[in-house]
């Protein structure tokens, strides 16, 4: 099974989100359908980055790396 690493942003709040997932198309809906509550004030979400990873495993470890670096700086980094 394949599974995604995201960051999504949020003009609303001038914020980004990041998060993984098996069903990325889907994970996005439910964050811009208000049905993740950390995420329902930053409607709407825009997909501004997604990598596919090889495994839940590898998925978690990029997500903790990008929070930690913090995902503006992650971006800038590329």
């Amino acid at each position: 099974m394949e599974y995604w690493t995201y960051i999504l942003y949020s003009e609303t709040l001038n914020k980004f989100y990041t998060g993984q997932t098996n069903n990325l198309d889907a994970r996005i809906e439910r964050h811009n359908l208000a049905l993740v509550k950390s995420t329902k004030k930053g409607i709407p979400w825009k997909l501004i980055y997604s990598t596919k990873q090889s495994s839940r495993t590898e998925a978690i470890k990029l997500e903790t790396k990008i929070k930690k670096r913090g995902a503006k700086r992650f971006l800038e980094d590329l």
